[in-house]
């Protein structure tokens, strides 16, 4: 199930023949890319094969944080946060977007040495972040009834709403001359002379230029179509949204085995942060020896399962011809079921916590597919064997924080501007 507070987006149906530059997948990513380019008078086309913010870009916790992210992608996660303060300015509507503070809990010493080595990693950032003692947690936190360790707390990070921001920014895309396409497979890329030369969409071709591949956790179907193997795996995250209640704190709040956030509603957007369930596919089985890193750290965040998700998956095409049926029409948005069972886990471990979240009752509960690389970082490059197509995936469960940045990175690549930030950490040769 998808959120029912998700703003919805009628475009037009209209296909023009030719444009500069084509987008695949209407993201968070790809409509801040379109955005991007809109505003520089570049011709650009976003195709959608199901709606806007469909998937993950509506189905995160909205969190936009610098903490506990990679030292590399910190930088990105500083522009991101100017493009956010500066969203309604650019688009003329609010976002939700709020920099609450962010603070994550330490149970034992060791989770609290984890924060502590981190923020020792990006000391030369100059970042705001700061260690926080038990009785500094209370004080922010008023009203708990757990013993922390201590946290780090980050009060420039913040929120913003997923259910209306990839939304609204496209319908400013539309204002500035972009074109966007809803409902709109794109089957197959087209090349001329080994460069990008278009797209085979099931309602004919587009020519163009370059293109932009932004289609989450379905761009390593369509690249490995192209004989491009991108190493993504999907996990599934399940979070739920509680009716308009009193919370404990503003600030946004991950603990070991809960996370919370409060909601422009007034309810709050809980998830149990120590689990992800794993539904096991052919690719965990081709590429899974890639994450062994991964697994050897986080191993105890998957709930490993192996049955009809396997099975489903097998039954999606891998191969096809540009006048078939693709697996994007037979899948027009992923909507796995969510886990009521991490969700009960989650309000039970946070009920201990903050008694106040007793009468905290259920509103909506959903589940989003996350499409992670062997190192947490997405890839935002061009694809040299495929001249003219430039990528941007890969974003491993924080790719909404930093979203309009990522976007505006990878607009770019594809204009061969001067880039907004170093793209050099999220070079695709790494994987």
């Amino acid at each position: 199930m998808m959120t029912k507070t998700l703003e919805r987006l009628t475009t037009q149906q209209a296909m023009p023949e030719a444009t500069k530059v084509v987008i695949i997948g209407g993201g968070i990513v790809g409509v801040s890319a379109a955005l991007t380019l809109a505003e520089r008078n570049v011709p650009v086309v976003l195709i959608e094969k199901g709606h806007i913010a469909g998937e993950q870009s509506s189905r995160n916790l909205g969190w936009i944080r610098k903490t506990s992210r990679h030292f590399d992608d910190v930088p990105l996660a500083l522009a991101a946060d100017k493009l956010w303060a500066d969203m309604p300015n650019r688009i003329g509507h609010d976002l939700g977007y709020n920099q609450c503070g962010i603070m994550f809990l330490a149970k034992t010493e060791e989770q609290m040495g984890t924060h502590e080595a981190w923020l020792k990693s990006v000391k030369e950032l100059n970042l705001d972040s700061r260690l926080l003692s038990a009785n500094e947690v209370n004080n922010q936190v008023p009203g708990g009834e757990q013993q922390w360790a201590g946290g780090i707390y980050t009060p420039s990070d913040g929120r913003a709403e997923p259910a209306i921001a990839t939304t609204k920014m496209a319908k400013a895309a539309i204002a500035k001359g972009a074109t966007i396409i809803e409902h709109c497979a794109v089957r197959e890329i087209t090349t001329s002379g080994g460069q990008v030369s278009g797209v085979m969409t099931e309602h004919g071709e587009i020519k163009c230029e370059q293109m932009l591949l932004a289609g989450g956790a379905w761009s390593r179907r369509l690249l490995g179509h192209h004989d491009v193997s991108l190493p993504t795996l999907p996990l599934v995250c399940s979070v739920m949204r509680t009716k308009e209640m009193q919370g404990p704190t503003d600030i946004s709040v991950g603990g070991p085995d809960f996370s919370f956030r409060k909601h422009q509603d007034g309810g709050f957007i809980i998830t149990q942060r120590g689990a992800l369930d794993a539904h096991i596919t052919l690719d965990h089985l081709t590429i899974g020896w890639k994450y062994l890193e991964q697994l050897r750290t986080q191993r105890r965040f998957l709930r490993v399962s192996m049955g009809k998700h396997f099975f489903d998956d097998l039954r999606i095409k891998r191969r096809w011809k540009g006048n078939q049926l693709s697996p994007f029409e037979q899948i027009r948005i992923a909507n796995p079921a969510p886990n009521s069972a991490l969700n009960l886990e989650a309000l039970t471990n946070l009920r201990n916590a903050w008694p106040a979240f007793e009468k905290a009752e259920l509103d909506e509960e959903w589940a989003g597919i996350i499409d992670v690389t062997p190192d947490s970082n997405p890839v935002i490059d061009h694809i040299s064997r495929i001249p003219g197509l430039t990528l941007a995936t890969g974003f491993s469960g924080h790719g909404f924080g930093t979203g309009p940045a990522a976007g505006h990175l990878a607009a770019d690549l594809v204009a061969n501007t001067s880039p907004i930030i170093d793209p050099t950490p999220y070079r695709f040769s790494r994987l």
